[in-house]
This record gives structure tokens, C-alpha cells and sequence, in this order.
């Protein structure tokens, strides 16, 4: 009975954590087209899209150190599955420009309750089993990414710019529900608070700040293309809304698969750094194409290189940023290092969103190009410095969510 028990709380956990991010994926590739249609410029939808980083920058660590505070995990995921359907509420009830833009900053704070997820999944295992439980916590999280962005363009194809948003009502309803009913031991958490002190000096360590600035680069990317603008290029070139769909399939199955490669092949045959620069690189040039592809086959191409490269670095920066950090304070770096890339969430789109509006569509890609060209430089100088590392495992490189 106990057995069964504790599968039954793993299992339910892992479906509200899919009922968290699927939802808000699932509008997801025909957002920012839908504020167009609605009268947006890109300025103004590079600002909502920047809200959901700011907001997690805001709240992620106060989650943090508040639930270590009180020392229960259960009360932050109900609030944030509940500000999850809000915000979808929001977007299903309204087509004001202004609520628009607070729907998508409540989902960010939705998004920053993920660090209470993190923490409670893992106190169903075995201390010996928290790489198993992290792995399949994280398989879930690009499933829900996966599936809700795939058929969005159809949905909204076949019945119109609101039905991802009834869509999202109604799977974030059954999370609340759900929420509800997982197990979080009533013995509490033994852990010590956050202290403000041991949080500064983690924040300190260079390895840590170099990555963190490289992760920043890379939300930057990611986030005004696939979860940004590429959607209203691929619509200005030629695309249906129901053949974004083939658009997300190019970009996430490759994104997907490259873990696995770069964990078992790029890094034992490269090394981490050279990896990472690799990577970077194949992701600033494919990026920096975009903007000079007519073609639909072309642009789908593109994509699909786009997708594999980006795959490649964010694991890797995972791995890089708690590998200097003693296994006490790991934690700490973690939520310390997910914060601080919170920064690129934000500041990407808002900027491409400007250039955008200034320049025209094309003009957000080449920027966030050439940042990726910008974090290859910076790797380029940061990489001597670690000539001499040990050769690194593969092991520890697996996906994680955003």
C-alpha cells in the first residue's frame, strides 16, 4: 500500500506539473501575431513579452527564500497553478491591449513558482534517485512545451484567436483541482532558510556570474525567436497560421534530440567549452539567417538548425553553472543562477521589439544574432581560462526547464 501511495503522489505531481506550463504554452507560437491582429506594434508586444521574464526575476528568488522561510512547498504551487489560470482567464475575457499585457506578466509569476515544484518533486525519492526524479520532472516540462505550442496555429486556424485561450482555461481548472490533492509531508522541510549573506557570496563566484551572463545571451535568443517574433516572420513570408505547426515541430524535436547528442558526443569529442562555443556560434549564424530566407522549405531548414543548437547550450550552462559551487550551496546557485537568467527573458524581446518597430521584423533577428556572435567572443576569451579542466561526464547534462 505504500508503494502504491507514493506512485500515486508521483504521478499526480507530474500531471500538475504538465497542467502548469501546458497552458501557457499553448498560445504560445500565435501570441504575438495575435497582438498584431489587435492593433499591437512591436514595441508594445516585445514589452509583454519581456513581462513574463521580468516577473520571474522579481518573484523567483522571494518564492524561494519565503518557502524555505515557512517551510512548505504545497501552498506555492496551488497559488501559482491558480495566478496560472487567471492569466489565462484574462486572455480569454479580454482583448484590451493593457490586460494583454498583465495576463502575460501573471504568467510569469505563475512560472517562478516552478522553484517550489523543483523542490517537492525530488522529496518523493530516494536521496540516490534525485537525478532520476529531476530527469523525468524536466522530460515533462518540454513535453508540456512540446504539445501545447504544436497545434496551436491549427486551433486558431480552425476556430478563430480565442480557442487556445479556452483551451488553457480549462487544463489550468483541472490544475487547480489537482493541485489540491498532492502530498507534501506534514513533518516539514529540515533544510535551513536562505540566508542573504551565503546567497551574496554565491553570487560571487566568477564561474557562476561568466554562465549566468552566457544564459542571459541565450534567453535572449530563444525568447525573441520561437518564443517571440519568428511566428510573424514566418506569417509575413507566406505561412498559414495552421502551418505553424510544422514551424514548432521543426524547432522543438531537434531542440529536444540535441541533449541527448551533446551530452554523448559533442562534449566527450569537444570539452565543455569548446562545446559551448560551437553551439553558440551554429545558433548566431542560423539565427542571422532567418531575416534572409524567402522560402518556406528554407525556413523550416533554418529552424530546424536553429532548434538543435539552441538544444545544445542549455543544458550545457546548467552543468557549467553549479560545477564550481560546493554541493551544500548548489541550491542556492541554482535559484541564484535562474533568477539572473531571467534577465534575457525580459530584455530580449523588449529590445527586439523596439528594433522591430524602428526597423522592421528583420531587424529583432539580427540582434539577437549577433549577441550569439557576442557570447561566442566572450567564450572564446572565458574558455582559455579552463584549458586545464578536467575532462567532463556527460552524466550530469540533462534538460531543464525554463
Amino acid at each position: 500500500m505504500s508503494t502504491l501511495r507514493s506512485n500515486r503522489n508521483k504521478y499526480l505531481f507530474i500531471v500538475v506539473s504538465f497542467l502548469l506550463w501546458f497552458p501557457q504554452f499553448l498560445y504560445v507560437p500565435i501570441f504575438s501575431p495575435y497582438m498584431e491582429s489587435l492593433g499591437g506594434k512591436y514595441t508594445f508586444i516585445g514589452i509583454v513579452l519581456s513581462s513574463y521574464g521580468v516577473m520571474q526575476l522579481l518573484c523567483r528568488l522571494p518564492i524561494g527564500i519565503f518557502s524555505d522561510v515557512k517551510k512548505v512547498r504545497k501552498p506555492f504551487i496551488i497559488f501559482g497553478m491558480l495566478v496560472s489560470m487567471v492569466s489565462c482567464g484574462i486572455f480569454l475575457l479580454t482583448d484590451s491591449l493593457g490586460w494583454i499585457l498583465a495576463a502575460r506578466a501573471l504568467a510569469g509569476i505563475s512560472a517562478a513558482t516552478w522553484v517550489a515544484f523543483t523542490v517537492l518533486y525530488p522529496s518523493y525519492f530516494a536521496d540516490h534517485e534525485v537525478h532520476r526524479a529531476m530527469g523525468s520532472i524536466s522530460f515533462i516540462v518540454v513535453l508540456a512545451q512540446f504539445l501545447g505550442m504544436s497545434f496551436s496555429g491549427s486551433i486558431v486556424s480552425e476556430w478563430g484567436w480565442k480557442a487556445p485561450f479556452w483551451l488553457a482555461v480549462s487544463f489550468s481548472i483541472l490544475g487547480v483541482i489537482l493541485s489540491l490533492f498532492i502530498f507534501e509531508s506534514k513533518e516539514g522541510i529540515e533544510r535551513e532558510p536562505l540566508k542573504v549573506k551565503e546567497l551574496a557570496a554565491v553570487i560571487k563566484e566568477p564561474s557562476l556570474l561568466k554562465v549566468a551572463l552566457l544564459s542571459i545571451l541565450a534567453h535572449s535568443i530563444i525568447f525573441s525567436t520561437m518564443f517571440g517574433f519568428t511566428s510573424n516572420y514566418a506569417l509575413q513570408i507566406g505561412f498559414t497560421k495552421s502551418e505553424l505547426t510544422w514551424i514548432v515541430f521543426a524547432f522543438m524535436i531537434p531542440h529536444a534530440i540535441a541533449t541527448l547528442f551533446m551530452g554523448r558526443v559533442l562534449v566527450p569529442h569537444l570539452g565543455e567549452w569548446n562545446a559551448l562555443k560551437t553551439a553558440f556560434f551554429l545558433a548566431s549564424v542560423f539565427t542571422l539567417l532567418i531575416p534572409f530566407v524567402q522560402s518556406q522549405a528554407l525556413f523550416l531548414a533554418d529552424q530546424i538548425f536553429c532548434g538543435f543548437s539552441l538544444g545544445l547550450i542549455f543544458p550545457l550552462l546548467l552543468g557549467l553553472a553549479i560545477e564550481k559551487i560546493a554541493l551544500e550551496k548548489r541550491a542556492t546557485a541554482m535559484g541564484a543562477y535562474q533568477a539572473i537568467y531571467a534577465v534575457g527573458i525580459f530584455t530580449g524581446p523588449f529590445f527586439a521589439g523596439i528594433f522591430n518597430s524602428l526597423i522592421g521584423i528583420k531587424a529583432g533577428f539580427y540582434f539577437v544574432g549577433l549577441l550569439g556572435l557576442l557570447a561566442t567572443l566572450l567564450i572564446n576569451i572565458w574558455g582559455k581560462d579552463h584549458a586545464e579542466m578536467a575532462e567532463p561526464s556527460s552524466e550530469k547534462y540533462e534538460a531543464g526547464p525554463r
